[in-house]
């Protein structure tokens, strides 16, 4: 009786410190990067093409970095030591942009240590499900609630990275989220299980997964980054577009973020639960309707109210997306949750990089409004895709929490 009691604390404690860490690393990575272009700009000085620049090199370092590092994790590696490892290079990446201001060292040495940073959070995930899987639990349930650790972790990081920042300057705000890391370091080291994967069975199952031959994972990768292009040429011109329509407004384009983080947690939790009854793919082209209902108001209204009002479906759209889309990935490549999970959080990089770069032609060209008739586009593009793909039947409905033998 005390050992099963013994047994259930450990597994507490293990699930514990994966929420806890993805929190702290989502608060470590929430203090850089909404205030990443005043920083270069104002303390570094460069111009906008050089801003501009900075983001490219960033998001392609870190998908190949941390696509690098699944393969390898996916392979022989522990997810335990990655993730310490990642951590350290995350405090080598703050202390180098709270102590220097040259632009070649930033784009080099600081890209370098922030590109094996960027693979912490989708090993995080990568462990989590292996344990979750291992100790029987419920594999989406506490994926979404490990999600919504981020999204709190957006709603309380930027308002602090300002506040930081403004009143006391980067170096300060980059040297608070290397302590995050550090603290995430000994969360890890102290908590987190060490699953070690055989060889032989990693070498006998990867031929049957190869990613690109698997069409559904093509169309989902394509549907992720389509989503994921709107969303964020949403998120760099909502501010400006703002400012041209409701000049009188000053403070609107943070109460709209604000609002739709604020609906994606519980969406998140609640879309989660849901799958055993609805399915995967059934979420998803729910979430993607619902993005198809945001765009098209924002297409056609310029009433702040109204805006204030489109946020729950951009909230749902967000929220159901980040947090089935990670379990879709892994459900379709089940024997390589490493290489699945970093797919999503490419999607992500590859997004920042397309946005960046069609925001600024599109809206210089022909104006803030073309951008969300475009992201409209991109968004029923994404629920044609959804529609064509075909899970396994193990991906439709994800199974329930199963009995657990210790």
């Amino acid at each position: 009786m005390e050992e099963n009691l013994a047994i259930k604390q450990k597994a507490y404690i293990i699930l514990g410190s994966f929420l806890v860490a993805a929190f702290i690393i989502g608060i470590a990575g929430a203090l850089q990067a909404p205030t990443l272009s005043r920083y270069l700009a104002e303390d570094v000085k460069v111009n906008p093409y050089q801003v501009g620049l900075f983001y490219s090199i960033n998001a392609v370092a870190g998908i190949v970095v941390s696509f690098l590092l699944a393969q390898y994790s996916d392979n022989k590696g522990v997810r335990r030591n990655i993730i310490l490892f990642c951590c350290l290079m995350g405090i080598g990446n703050c202390i180098t942009f709270a102590f220097s201001r040259q632009y070649f060292i930033l784009v080099t040495v600081g890209i370098f240590f922030s590109a094996f940073t960027s693979a912490a959070m989708p090993q995080i995930f990568a462990s989590a499900r292996e344990y979750t899987d291992k100790t029987g639990r419920n594999v989406v349930v506490f994926n979404g609630i490990l999600r919504a650790q981020l999204s709190l972790a957006w709603v309380i990081g930027p308002p602090l990275s300002f506040a930081l920042a403004v009143n006391y300057g980067f170096t300060i705000m980059y040297l608070s989220a290397a302590a995050m890391f550090f603290v995430a370091m000994l969360i890890v080291f102290l908590c987190f299980p060490v699953i070690k994967r055989p060889a032989s069975v990693t070498k006998k199952q990867e031929p049957k997964e190869k990613i690109f031959n698997n069409p559904n994972v093509i169309l989902l990768f394509i549907a992720s980054i389509s989503m994921g292009t709107a969303n964020m040429m949403y998120l760099i011109d909502m501010p400006l577009y703002i400012d041209d329509i409701l000049p009188g407004s000053p403070s609107l384009p943070g109460h709209l973020m604000g609002i739709a983080a604020a609906i994606e947690i519980p969406a998140m939790l609640i879309a989660s639960m849901l799958v055993p009854r609805f399915g995967n793919k059934n979420l998803i082209c729910f979430a993607v309707i619902c993005g198809i209902i945001f765009y098209i108001g924002m297409v056609s209204t310029q009433n702040e109210w109204m805006l204030i009002g489109l946020q729950f479906f951009n909230g749902l759209f967000i929220g159901i997306i980040a947090s089935i889309g990670l379990i879709y990935f892994q459900d379709l490549l089940p024997k390589r949750t490493g290489v699945a999970s970093t797919l999503f959080n490419n999607c992500i990089s590859c997004s920042i990089i397309l946005a960046g770069m069609l925001q600024g032609v599109i809206s210089a060209n022909f104006g803030h409004q073309s951008i969300y008739t475009i992201s409209l586009a991109m968004v029923i593009l994404s629920f044609i895709l959804c529609l064509i793909i075909q899970p396994p039947p193990s991906a439709i409905k994800s199974p329930s929490k199963s009995k657990v033998n210790h």
